[in-house]
């Protein structure tokens, strides 16, 4: 009889949950494809699981096996790259490249998280609206398939099949559904499939050179959120900006239990980030002041200690957030949707308008505004409540696409969101991906019930 399967392979940080008959943790590339091959022989469904810090599910198995990337946590920084596995810690390889006078320049908010998550998910992170997604970031993959083959791609390996050219939102970022374009190549292809197409067992990763200038890095306080758009606008052509966060009201309220230093009258917050040319102390204090921003009372890093409180303050709020929704017992109601970038203080309205009628109070927004990319999330404390907030959600991602905008960003849709892909697709171009799966998955094994329904 079977050991039964511990509780942490099977949910994810949404506190989202299922079943599985097996776990495996193989070691080796050659492991990972000998299981793979194993359960396609046998017809069992199988799950990738990686650090478990997920928010769609996608890492969460129904029935079958759970495959963990645990144990695939080499890492080697060399001059201009990083080949790590998957298993690898984000902190872990922003530490090493440091550690050797580099960066990686994709920064998802969640450190835990691992290569091989954000690989899947194509994430992206505060500093995306200067470096983009890990998708650039990408020099080769190793990726184990179905068929129980451990290949080997790099960038430029085309595809050796047609594929369409699918319609893309116009926007600075996505990760709905596969980014299927022709001509494409096989990183592109595996990275945002969201562990649907094979398992990547090791990457390339491209590094830059640390700044070797000033990093002015502040934390800046406003009275409205039309205050904190408009300096958006107008900081995003800034040269050398490359965090530009949000914090709303509510968000900022949550944040004072931990950070009791923020403000009393601030309702909105900018999180700046800048790599420096000399002279740009003064002409942060203009902008300040043309801005309408709190000037005396927000906060400037004076050293990397500052920088280090910042980054703490950024990031405990998702930590709050999935705090509060996992004490009253529920699965996290967020949304992922991004816009153009013309439209972002429209869909913030929508935002607005939509659960200020039912949910004031109780949600909070927050996130990558310099990609007009806000994550909303609902702090349901009741069944119905929770309903209700998930068919908003839906209705805001109706809203999202209407725009011209896409329903996943950075998170991906896995099994929470999938009933999303339609709202942004048509019929036939999603037949187009289900082509694609058929092609490196007959049985639709792998990622059984991720992104599809």
């Amino acid at each position: 009889m079977s050991e039964p399967v511990e509780r942490r392979y099977l949910e994810d940080a949404s506190g989202y949950r299922g079943e599985a008959e097996r776990v495996c943790v193989p070691s080796t590339g050659a492991e990972m494809a000998a299981l793979l091959a194993e359960a396609a022989g046998a017809g069992i469904p199988v799950t990738i699981a990686g650090a478990g810090t997920g928010l769609t599910g996608g890492r969460v198995a129904h029935g079958g096996w759970v495959l963990s990337l645990e144990k695939f946590t080499t890492l080697a920084i060399e001059d201009g790259l990083a080949r790590a596995g998957s298993g690898v810690a984000l902190q872990t390889l922003h530490d090493a490249a440091a550690r050797a006078g580099q960066m990686y320049p994709p920064d998802p908010t969640e450190w835990t998280a691992s290569v091989g998550g954000t690989i899947a998910t194509n994430a992206s992170g505060s500093r995306s609206f200067r470096y983009g997604a890990t998708r650039r970031w990408i020099r080769a993959l190793t990726v184990a398939t179905m068929d129980g083959r451990l290949r080997a791609f790099r960038r430029g390996d085309a595809v050796p099949f047609d594929v369409p050219a699918l319609r893309r939102p116009a926007t600075t970022k996505n990760t709905a559904g596969y980014a299927l374009t022709p001509g494409m190549d096989w990183i592109d292809l595996f990275t945002g499939s969201e562990g649907t197409l094979g398992v990547v067992t090791e990457a390339e990763l491209a590094l830059l050179p640390v700044w070797p200038g000033e990093l002015i890095t502040g934390v800046v306080f406003f009275g409205d959120d039309e205050a904190a758009v408009a300096a958006v606008d107008s900081w995003r052509a800034v040269d050398g900006v490359r965090m530009l966060e949000y914090c709303d009201a509510a968000s900022l309220e949550l944040l004072r239990t931990r950070f009791p230093e923020t403000p009393a009258a601030a309702r909105a917050a900018l999180l700046i980030e800048q790599e420096a040319a000399p002279g740009e102390d003064e002409a942060w204090l203009a902008r300040l002041e043309n801005s309408g921003a709190f000037a005396e009372e927000s906060w400037f890093a004076t050293g990397a200690r500052d920088r280090e409180r910042f980054r703490r303050f950024r990031h405990a709020l998702p930590e709050l957030v999935n705090d509060t929704v996992r004490r009253r017992g529920f699965t996290k109601l967020g949304s992922d949707y991004v816009v153009p970038l013309d439209r972002n203080l429209e869909m913030l309205r929508l935002y607005r308008a939509a659960l200020d009628a039912e949910f004031a109070g109780r949600y909070v927004i927050f996130g990558h505004i310099g990609d007009a990319h806000v994550h909303v999330n609902i702090l349901p404390a009741s069944q119905a409540e929770f309903d209700r907030g998930r068919a908003i959600m839906v209705d805001l991602a109706g809203e999202a696409v209407r725009l011209g905008g896409t329903v996943s960003a950075e998170h991906g849709l896995g099994k929470r969101k999938a009933g999303l892909l339609p709202l942004m697709f048509t019929p036939e171009e999603i037949d187009a991906m289900r082509a694609v799966k058929r092609r490196l998955d007959p049985q639709w094994l792998l990622g059984r019930g991720t992104l599809f329904k």
